[in-house]
């Protein structure tokens, strides 16, 4: 009798076992490439930045008073909102009308999926270089543009008023083909009997959308708005290619700032409290959407 209950125990736990050693290369990546340097940037954030043969010495929330007090990062704080105001809407937007748009029956329907999907695939460093060249002053194939139609010429990435704008339009390029993916995908999974059901019942398009296919689109939408606000505060590619936060930290963005303090100034204290908060930050608002707007969004 005994030896029959324990040979069900010892086989489960030999499965068990042999579960976690089938996990184990993933915990253990895992927890060295981002459990621990969570904590160990947590840590580095209470204590002063080494020098030489001067070791880190506790200091407290004084790295956290230091960034209250500091206006490049309160002005890239700002340009990252204004920066994340107009590409979230802006390529979501765009992404679902040309999902909607490649998903009919329309002649070079494939070569148009190609050429919405093609910013994706290509690097951040390309993308900004490509567009470089746009927005060069006099030379440039905007410059060339505006010119013809009799405008004078202007340093697009050079004005504060117009530089983060420009930096906006690449990032909703590159994304926005991205984000059609998942929205074509869905599109496809919608039953087509609910089109026919809605063209007999004399439903116009625009109707159809807004009453059928745009609420069956909500969960898709809320994944595609978490990568979106993620992407919006992580961008630094082309931050440092077009402008390099410049003109007058017009264009830095918190990422940007980031790299700076921790890598040009080499202040990796403060950079690790900085990181803190942007790191609490996109947690925040990743939990409210989860676990509010996912209810709203399945209609619990």
């Amino acid at each position: 009798m005994s030896g029959s209950v324990s040979s069900p125990m010892a086989g489960a736990s030999q499965r068990s076992m042999h579960a976690w050693l089938l996990l184990l290369p993933a915990l253990v990546l895992l927890v060295t490439f981002t459990h621990w340097p969570t904590v160990a940037t947590l840590i580095d954030s209470f204590f002063s930045t080494p020098k030489g043969a001067q070791p880190a010495q506790w200091v407290g929330l004084e790295n956290y008073a230091v960034m209250a007090d500091d206006p490049v990062f309160w002005q890239a704080v700002r340009n990252n909102l204004w920066f994340a105001a107009a590409t979230i809407p802006a390529s979501i937007g765009l992404a679902l009308l040309m999902a909607v748009w490649v998903n009919e029956r329309i002649a070079g329907r494939t070569f148009l999926r190609m050429a919405y999907f093609t910013p994706t695939v290509l690097p951040m460093i390309a993308v900004a270089n490509i567009w470089l060249f746009f927005y060069t002053p006099q030379y440039g194939l905007l410059e060339q543009f505006t010119g013809a139609l009799g405008f004078a010429s202007h340093n697009w990435l050079g004005d504060p008023a117009t530089a983060l704008a420009c930096v906006t339009l690449v990032a909703v390029w590159k994304e926005a083909g991205f984000f059609m993916i998942f929205y074509l995908a869905a599109l496809q999974t919608l039953n087509p009997s609910l089109k026919e059901a809605a063209a007999i019942e004399g439903a116009s398009r625009w109707y159809f959308f807004r009453r059928v296919q745009w609420p069956l689109l909500m969960p898709t939408t809320l994944f595609v708005l978490i990568n979106a606000v993620i992407n919006a505060f992580r961008l630094v590619d082309h931050v440092f290619i077009l402008t390099r936060g410049g003109p007058d930290n017009a264009t830095t963005l918190l990422l940007y700032h980031l790299y700076e303090v921790g890598f040009k100034f080499w202040d990796t204290a403060y950079a690790a409290a900085i990181t803190v908060v942007l790191v609490a930050v996109l947690a925040g608002v990743a939990l409210f959407q989860f676990f509010v707007l996912d209810k709203k969004v399945h209609y619990q």
